[in-house]
């Protein structure tokens, strides 16, 4: 009887595990970058070849850091409110990172469903990805002043997320 008993308490005990790991919300993964600098990198503008962007040049503002592609099914769910957003009065700017792309799908992208970004900076091979831990796009960043990530999105933006996450953040750390 004993013998059954072990094997029996840790099916349980697997169960259990399943069953909380399923209830959880994937898109909820804490990122190791929150709180660390945000990583360096000097990749070209997607719209011009011949001019870099680096992090580096928003060093004071703070900004969104936006992971993009072409062929993502969830960046077009996402990008009319990155659109909206970036015309309002105080919007912070907003960085684009096309990501995984070919240069010409990207700038006809923005030229069909409008370029709410500053600028767009391209990463072809994926490697700023790497670096920024993206796993799937979108993924969006908070930076703040001195560089920092404060905020990760993974997924899309959502109405919701930019009025309770995003903007009472941004109104903190621009104080």
């Amino acid at each position: 009887m004993n013998k059954f008993l072990l094997p029996l308490g840790a099916f349980i005990a697997l169960i259990a595990l399943l069953a909380v790991g399923l209830g959880l919300n994937p898109r909820e993964v804490p990122s190791p970058l929150v709180g660390k600098p945000a990583p360096a990198f000097n990749v070209p503008l997607l719209s011009n070849p011949d001019k870099n962007f680096s992090p580096k040049d928003m060093q004071g503002k703070v900004w969104l850091f936006n992971v993009w592609a072409s062929w993502c099914v969830s960046c077009r769910e996402e990008h009319p409110i990155l659109v909206e957003y970036s015309k309002t009065a105080g919007a912070i700017p907003v960085v684009g990172l096309n990501y995984k792309d070919k240069r010409d799908d990207g700038l006809r992208w923005l030229a069909r469903f409008g370029d709410p970004y500053l600028l767009s900076a391209f990463d072809g091979d994926g490697r700023v990805g790497i670096n920024y831990g993206v796993y799937g796009v979108p993924e969006t960043y908070l930076i703040d002043k001195a560089g920092v990530i404060r905020f990760k999105q993974i997924g899309p933006i959502t109405p919701e997320v930019l009025e309770k996450k995003i903007l009472p953040l941004v109104k903190e750390l621009n104080t």
